[in-house]
């Protein structure tokens, strides 16, 4: 059984995973530290219009500037009308100092900003309102066949204002026209007050923040096929109970608190793979692994067999580790939530069925992710290039810092290495005019290995250049850091001892423990639970439970016109059985008592008490044919009453018809 599981009871780090029994399949992560912007709106002042790059740098608050397209402002916000058919001038349609409505997109990364828009979108439990996009309609893209043109039909029954559109979600595509509408109500509520709010005030400001992690997990992934919510912190048991008695009250009976004594993810085994997912090496059933590197210019995976042996040859072992891998890649994409472009090292296969294979493989693994997904094909080099649309903050991202020694890159410069490239730095400061003295403050082991190892040459140095070279050991430096000072003439300071030369100081203790977490800002309007109750959803399940027991034709059926056909020729069947009812005939056996006989129904038995029909309401070729029938009739014993095809009187029957329709052959006139 699939559930969701929040676990709260550390407010620091709030999370929820999906599992399929004890598996894993999706995980977020939201830290108080580190708040997620993505989805809240703000009200924004441009603070700079860069045209080369079609973009306008606007001040929502942030740290830093967001970035905001020419493509993703809307046509509301323009001040002067484009001239049709002449290229668009960000510069010329909208000024520094303007104040406009934006909602992030993406949050800042690195270097860079957050990605901002001013079509503003708001989610409900069915569906999505753009507010001011009225070309930005459809319907979810995981709705798939007959249900997609059902969903379109009532999509075009729903009373959507002028300017705007709807996207109907995964969760709706089942849902009637007036649980629709009630969700579109509520979401025109929220930006009726949106409006009303932005007119008050001059920004920057948070107009409306995006619900928490539970609340969205709650309203976007629980659905009919998850059977049970359980949490273990009693303020968010119930901040789930409130919201699912005003937008979902038919999941009440699925929510449960949960009483044991152990850690709630414990309780379902799935603690120790969420700490696989922070590896770097994630193992394979059949002995391989795969190897996850995510660098700033894309994400890299590289499959290796390592110790897969199963298999009776190199490629039979090698097609089993690549579907495995695939597999893998992508639950672990869904995970960690990787995204952006990601480059797939398979083994080398010589088969290109078997590429196909692992490509078909990797394509129905990712089939029900709710992120956009493009695979491509195996190239010759063995390598799988795709991409995946980010949905929410990485893994990587939202739990980890980048190293303050290697910097990011997982790798620092060794003793020796690092030694000798400051040797020749000191060699460079001291060769330039007026130097009278460098003084390289190093780690301790750097130290050590130039005052024992490089004596020598540090002594060449001063004799040639005619300079003192001063290496000062600090402990509280790392490899690769390091220092470098060039002393003049003027400037020398003879009574300077070298132990107090150091300048990078060790932090004092206070500075080593957390911080105290940043107020988080309050926003303008608070997102409220919906007025009104949802709608019954009793006769849309009886109606569900009817169609789901028609049997659908399948796709070739459907292709070419079969099902079509099939249709045609059962009613034309109907309609001949109408005109033309059938002929019935007594049967001379006694076992066919029950059933009736050849074309009879069961209720015409004579054992039930029917009648037989008259010979004159029978037709005359019947009539002929079933004469005499009444004195080969017999009644029918207990020991004779079966089913048909029981005991050796079921057959006889048969025959019986065998040897009647091969009669008129028999009496047919020889050839002359």
């Amino acid at each position: 059984m699939k559930r969701m599981l929040v676990n709260a009871t550390q407010h620091e780090e709030v999370r929820v995973a999906l599992v399929d029994g004890q598996e894993l399949y999706d995980l977020a992560i939201e830290h108080r530290e580190k708040e997620e912007k993505k989805g809240n709106i703000y009200k924004g002042r441009i603070a700079r219009i860069e045209p080369s790059l079609e973009a306008a740098f606007v001040d929502f608050g942030a740290e830093r500037h967001g970035f905001l397209p020419l493509e993703d402002i809307s046509r509301e916000y323009f001040l002067r009308t484009p001239e049709p058919g002449k290229p668009l001038n960000i510069a010329e349609l909208v000024d520094e100092g303007q104040q406009l409505v934006v909602q992030v997109e993406k949050d800042e990364r690195d270097n860079k900003g957050a990605a901002l828009s001013t079509h503003v979108s708001l989610a409900g439990r069915y569906l999505v309102l753009n507010a001011n996009n009225p070309r930005g309609g459809g319907v979810s893209r995981q709705v798939r066949g007959e249900d997609r043109q059902a969903v379109q039909q009532r999509l075009g029954k729903l009373n959507i204002p002028k300017g705007m559109s709807v996207i109907i979600r995964t969760q709706g595509h089942d849902r009637s026209t007036e649980e629709l509408q009630w969700d579109l109500d509520n979401q025109l509520r929220i930006w009726e007050a949106i409006k009303l709010a932005v007119l008050d005030r001059d920004g920057p400001f948070l107009v409306v923040q995006e619900s928490s992690v539970i609340l969205r997990a709650v309203r976007d992934y629980l659905s009919d096929s998850i059977g049970e919510v359980v949490v273990d912190d009693d303020e968010a048991y119930e901040s789930i109970r409130s919201f699912m008695k005003h937008t979902m009250p038919h999941f009440l009976n699925r929510l449960r608190r949960h009483e044991g004594d152990g850690p709630l993810f414990n309780r379902y085994q799935i603690e120790s793979q969420i700490d696989s997912a922070y590896r770097r090496r994630v193992n394979l059933p059949s002995g391989g692994q795969i190897i996850i590197d995510q660098p700033e210019a894309g994400i890299c995976v590289d499959v290796n067999s390592a110790r897969a042996t199963s298999a009776d040859d190199i490629e039979q072992t090698a097609l089993q580790t690549n579907l495995e891998a695939a597999d893998q890649i992508a639950r672990q994409c869904r995970i960690r939530d990787l995204s952006g472009l990601i480059m797939i090292d398979f083994i080398d296969m010589r088969s290109s069925g078997a590429n196909r294979q692992v490509e078909e493989r990797l394509r129905q693994a990712t089939r029900n992710e709710p992120a956009r997904i493009q695979i491509g094909q195996i190239s010759r080099f063995g390598i799988l290039e795709m991409s995946r649309q980010r949905l929410r903050t990485s893994l990587v991202d939202a739990t980890h810092e980048t190293c303050p020694r290697c910097g990011g890159t997982g790798r620092i410069r060794g003793v020796e290495s690092l030694g000798l490239h400051v040797l020749r730095m000191i060699s460079e400061e001291a060769g330039k005019e007026r130097t009278s003295k460098v003084v390289a403050e190093l780690p301790l082991v750097v130290a050590n290995f130039l005052l024992n190892e490089k004596r020598s040459v540090l002594s060449q140095i001063e004799d040639v250049f005619k300079v003192s070279v001063v290496l000062v050991a600090n402990s509280a430096m790392e490899t690769p850091e390091f220092a470098l000072r060039r002393v003049r003439g003027k400037d020398e300071d003879e009574d300077t001892p070298s132990y107090e030369m150091t300048t990078v100081k060790a932090p004092p203790p206070a500075l080593l423990t957390p911080s105290s977490p940043k107020p988080p800002e309050k926003p303008a309007v608070e997102r409220t639970l919906p007025d009104t109750a949802p709608p019954e959803r009793k006769a849309r399940a009886a109606k569900k439970q009817k169609d789901r027991k028609k049997p659908k034709a399948g796709f070739f059926a459907r292709l070419f016109g079969l099902d079509k056909k099939k249709k045609k020729k059962a009613d034309a069947g109907k309609k001949r059985q109408k005109s033309h009812p059938p002929k019935r005939t007594r049967s001379r056996h006694p076992s066919k008592g029950k059933s009736g006989g050849r074309g009879r129904k069961p209720g015409d038995s004579r054992k039930k008490g029917g009648q037989r029909p008259k010979a004159e309401s029978r037709p005359k070729g019947q009539q002929k044919q079933n004469k005499g029938d009444g004195k080969a009739k017999a009644q029918p014993t207990p020991a004779a009453a079966k089913k048909d095809g029981e005991g050796p009187g079921g057959q006889a029957p048969r025959r019986r018809r065998r040897r009647r329709r091969r009669r008129p052959a028999a009496d047919a006139q020889p050839p002359s």
